[in-house]
């Protein structure tokens, strides 16, 4: 991000250079470059930032390759100069030539894709990664690698290997397994290890504590399984979730303040987006209407759902299925190319303009903008009987849009639930006014995208 700043910052005042040098002679050409407008280039720079983190550009776990990468900074480009000539509308003192903003986009382009290949190249050399030692050769310790099994997971570390602290089955592969000579000290030095998860199945008599006490006090980073997993994965794994871990563990934090900034946020947020998105809610209304051939059809969907602390309430949604979707009254999970799914219903979820309805579960103060999907009491009952914690995700009002929604798709059954889970119970736990803005933008990429609609 910091160096797509630097290249932003060089592209405007490049430009400005460039489309006025032919005109001035060269003692003025200075001045004029000198004399450029930094509002206009912080601007600039934010607008195009911005843009970026929405098409999803600076998460570490990318999976694009190039070809992805480039479509990205295309569209990104594209939301971006859209905000700016809506700026440029709105406040005209911070408005640039044509000629200088098209040779900047072009600027901006060419050099962020050769940033992007160089990128790529070197960020996966072992000198910048950092040095893991796994304590543990069992389920827990093999986990890992059935949980990060790409290559773009492990960006940033890399393991060196296991190493058996205890009697017991060996669930990771023998040529991974490391026999140092030395002790775990020793070996942690000498090897220049960075950081030792601990990943033992039985604790109870083998735990080296002295060694991971020396370890830590000559800074090596010592962490629990469960803590490598959150930080690396963005998830809180349920089969290795334990009372003691949420008890002693940061975060789950609430407050009067953050429930004050957080309230204001989803007041601003959702009138913001209110009122530029009427229109296209009133197309929709039409549309609906149109399809079902009656103006006494239906336009809004509600349905009953369980918000915070197991409260229930009514959600709104623009009407997707025909009327009478559940005619036996069972609730039913919505399931790829769903034939209840109107023509119009279909075009609205991919894009998820049926949501939009939901701002005034905002403005109500029933629903939050971001927080977990609120599901409904028949599907909640059963899922806490069968999942553990997933009464958790109730401690913080449901979203339009949450963390869950943009790391996994939709989701249509137990095992999804499952997965959904452990990436709520996450933003349950590290819940803030960032993490919210952060996946606000994030969901211009879902919608653009069409992640995980159905």
């Amino acid at each position: 991000m910091l160096l797509d700043a630097a290249i932003l910052v060089f592209s405007i005042t490049a430009s400005n250079f460039i489309r006025f040098a032919p005109q001035l002679a060269l003692d003025h050409m200075i001045e004029h470059v000198a004399g450029v407008s930094w509002p206009k280039v912080l601007v600039f720079t934010l607008v195009m930032l911005v843009s970026f983190t929405a098409m999803g550009l600076y998460q570490r776990h990318l999976r694009e390759g190039i070809t992805g990468i480039i479509l990205r900074v295309l569209v990104g480009m594209v939301l971006g100069g859209v905000a700016l000539i809506l700026i440029f509308y709105l406040f005209p003192q911070l408005y640039m030539g044509r000629g200088v903003f098209i040779i900047a986009m072009i600027f901006v382009f060419a050099l962020i894709c050769i940033l992007r290949v160089i990128y790529y190249r070197v960020v996966d050399q072992s000198a910048l990664k950092r040095r893991v030692l796994i304590l543990g050769v069992g389920e827990r310790a093999a986990s890992i690698e059935r949980s990060l099994r790409r290559r773009s997971d492990y960006r940033g570390f890399e393991i060196l290997g296991y190493i058996q602290m205890e009697e017991g089955k060996e669930s990771v592969g023998r040529d991974k397994i490391l026999h140092p000579e030395v002790g775990l000290v020793a070996f942690a030095l000498d090897k220049q290890v960075d950081e030792i998860v601990v990943a033992m199945d039985e604790r109870r008599r083998s735990f080296p504590i002295d060694d991971l006490v020396e370890c830590k006090l000559q800074g090596i980073e010592v962490l629990d399984l469960l803590t490598f997993f959150e930080r690396e994965a963005s998830k809180v794994k349920l089969d290795l979730l334990s009372p003691s871990w949420v008890i002693f563990s940061e975060g789950f934090r609430r407050g009067v303040l953050q429930a004050f900034f957080g309230r204001m946020f989803d007041l601003i947020a959702a009138t913001v987006i209110l009122l530029l998105a009427w229109p296209f809610m009133l197309i929709t209304a039409i549309a609906i209407l149109i399809e079902c051939r009656s103006f006494s059809c239906p336009i809004l969907f509600r349905q009953t759902r369980v918000g915070l602390n197991g409260k229930e309430f009514q959600v709104l949604k623009f009407r997707s299925m025909v009327v009478n979707a559940e005619k036996d009254g069972k609730a039913q999970w919505a399931t790829k190319n769903d034939s209840r799914v109107t023509r119009v219903g279909k075009f609205i979820r991919k894009t998820r303009i049926d949501e939009l309805p939901q701002l005034f579960n905002v403005l109500k103060g029933e629903m939050s903008f971001v927080g977990p999907r609120p599901e409904r009491p028949e599907f909640v009952t059963d899922l806490c009987k069968k999942l553990p914690y997933y009464d958790e995700r109730h401690r913080v009002k449901p979203g339009i849009t949450g963390w869950a929604q943009m790391n996994y798709p939709y989701g249509s059954s137990d095992r999804d639930a499952l997965e959904k889970l452990q990436f709520d119970l996450y933003y349950v736990k590290n819940h803030s006014l960032m993490l919210d803005l952060y996946i606000l933008l994030q969901t211009v990429e879902v919608v653009i995208f069409g992640k995980g609609a159905r």
